[in-house]
């Protein structure tokens, strides 16, 4: 991605990191939420990441927000009324 990781942009290298304004960072923002929504509701196969962290979200050229690493993931389904608590993600 042309913009590497939402991690980098903030987190980088200082001569590398990306000035991200208030606008920007609401539209990356808004852009997960998207995403997620996306994956749990719309899409046929409804999916958790589990992952979600600044590492794994990838920045496109116009800063839109791209999930990626769906390494954990699992499908939910849509006949299962239990919640799973125990602790999923990376760091």
């Amino acid at each position: 991605m042309e913009n590497n990781s939402h991690a980098h942009a903030l987190f980088g290298p200082e001569e590398l990191r990306v000035q991200l304004n208030w606008m920007v960072r609401s539209k990356i923002c808004r852009g997960i939420a998207k995403g997620l929504a996306f994956l749990h509701e719309e899409s046929k196969l409804k999916i958790i990441h589990r992952d979600i962290k600044t590492t794994n979200i990838l920045l496109d050229k116009d800063f839109v927000a791209k999930i990626s690493d769906f390494r954990i993931a699992k499908l939910h389904e849509g006949h299962q009324t239990h919640i799973i608590t125990k602790i999923a993600g990376t760091t």
